[in-house]
């Protein structure tokens, strides 16, 4: 396996995944309109879940570049991340959909979460 791909076990699929994260998250973290919720998964991979509602985002390109840019930084942070299971969701309508912008939200928001993992 490539080391940055994103392969089928690293993604949340079913409802039940979604719902133990929502229920009882271990660290939260948010920047501007993202937030990241995390919990354990006792696995040695990192699985990811999105949420992009379309009342957050109103145009389909809208909400399918705040996904592929989501999916983009989970897995240039897939090494620091094992062991979690993340669901990115889109908490308001970003003020700029410039991908620049968001890349730069999203990296702040990984810190934050990362840096709230190591304290504990």
């Amino acid at each position: 396996m490539r080391p940055y791909s994103f392969p089928r076990q690293h993604r949340l699929l079913e409802p039940h995944q979604f719902q133990a994260v929502f229920n009882a998250p271990d660290f939260r973290a948010s920047q501007d309109c993202f937030l990241l919720l995390a919990r354990a998964n006792g696995l040695n991979h990192p699985r990811l879940g999105l949420v992009v509602g379309r009342r957050k985002a109103k145009k389909a390109v809208d909400r399918n570049r705040v996904k592929r840019l989501g999916r983009e930084s989970f897995r240039l942070r897939t090494p620091d991340l094992t062991g979690l299971d993340v669901v990115l969701l889109l908490r308001r309508p970003p003020e700029s959909t410039d991908p620049v912008v968001l890349r730069h939200k999203l990296e702040q928001a990984w810190q934050r979460l990362l840096a709230k993992r190591t304290q504990a």
